[in-house]
């Protein structure tokens, strides 16, 4: 039974296969390839069945008097609407996270070597941390979530894997500055004078055996150079990336409310600070060519700051400017010049304080 009824649709499918086929109707052909997974097909099929043919343009809504409406590639449509649309947006100034951002960065960095000296010495003996290092600690975790905050805000999307790379080293090269920076400070209770490099220092000539002067200059190097560096290359590279994204295409948004102008003096006087006693000229003066470069680039493209790119592009003339002061004011004293020898000679407060300041008291 099996192999007649295997016999019998070998016949059927052979009678079938020889059978004359009628003609389709173009409704039916049309129907049939429409309903073929293969696109190429249906969008033939779509063309063959339209009036004006396959040089009318595709589309579900057209306007009046039957004229098409152009829809946009599919190719580049999605990515072109994303760059618009963050062209288009314009973030407003960002007045919490830049007074916060002001706030501790004066209480925090500028702030702690003062508390130091302030607070009395029996509450924080020299064997335990000092109120400076508690407000280094609360720096290393404040300053880096506004500046995740910060870019939250940005109006435009930024590399999240480098942001998060810049994070982490920004923590890790200020964690590294806080013990330096610690046992340092620590020593102006020993009579260590900062104007003076480590081994000129009198304390350091009576040590005994003389390795123990290698390993306060070892000390003295991860404070003022490997955790300057790890500390502000990324701090200045999240700076500049938020920065790459405060501009608008109106002018009339081109502007800085009067908050943002309260704010841009004590802004401004802060990087002077971090500029010079960082150690950093070269790394600030790098970041601020490439923002002016940047904005001369966007200019051309009829793209203007916004009021937090004025903000930060303002604190940063200003600070520019200060330091430029700074060093004129300086620029003919006899020990800070053997100290910073070179071409770039930025002195750092805190030389200028123990060399003409606590030697008078």
């Amino acid at each position: 039974m099996a192999a007649a009824n295997s016999n019998t649709r070998l016949v059927a499918t052979a009678a079938a296969a020889w059978r004359p086929r009628r003609p389709r109707s173009p409704e039916l052909q049309t129907w049939t390839l429409t309903a073929h997974p293969t696109g190429r097909r249906r969008r033939r099929a779509q063309a063959a069945v339209r009036p004006g043919g396959a040089d009318t343009p595709r589309g579900p809504r057209a306007a009046a008097g039957g004229a098409p409406v152009t829809q946009p590639r599919r190719g580049g449509g999605r990515h072109g609407s994303v760059k618009a649309d963050e062209a288009a947006r314009t973030a407003p100034f960002h007045l919490d996270l830049w007074f916060y951002f002001t706030l501790q960065n004066w209480v925090l960095d500028f702030g702690r070597p003062i508390a130091m000296l302030v607070f009395p010495l029996e509450w924080f003996p020299l064997n335990k941390p000092s109120v400076g290092d508690y407000f280094h600690m609360a720096y290393n975790v404040i300053t880096p979530f506004l500046l995740l905050k910060l870019i939250e805000r940005s109006s435009r999307t930024l590399p999240r894997a480098m942001i998060y790379v810049s994070v982490i080293t920004f923590i890790m090269g200020a964690s590294i500055h806080l013990v330096g920076d610690s046992v340092n400070h620590r020593l102006l209770f020993s009579g260590y004078q900062h104007h003076l490099s480590v081994r000129e220092n009198p304390i350091m000539k009576n040590l005994k055996p003389e390795t123990l002067i290698d390993s306060f200059e070892l000390l003295y190097y991860y404070d003022e150079y490997l955790g300057h560096s790890l500390w502000y290359i990324p701090f200045f590279l999240i700076l500049f990336m938020y920065f790459s994204g405060c501009f608008t295409p109106t002018k009339a948004e081109s502007s800085m409310p009067r908050a943002a102008l309260l704010l841009v003096v004590p802004s401004g006087l802060y990087y002077w600070y971090l500029v010079t006693e960082g150690q950093i000229f070269i790394l600030f003066i790098f970041t601020f060519f490439a923002m002016l470069a940047l904005v001369l680039h966007q200019k051309r493209k009829r793209l203007f700051l916004d009021s937090n790119g004025l903000f930060l592009f303002h604190s940063f003339v200003l600070a520019l400017l200060l330091v430029a002061l700074w060093v004129a004011w300086l620029w003919n004293d006899p020990v800070l010049r053997k100290k910073y020898p070179g071409v770039i000679y930025v002195p750092e407060p805190w030389a200028f304080y123990t060399l003409h300041v606590s030697s008078h008291h």
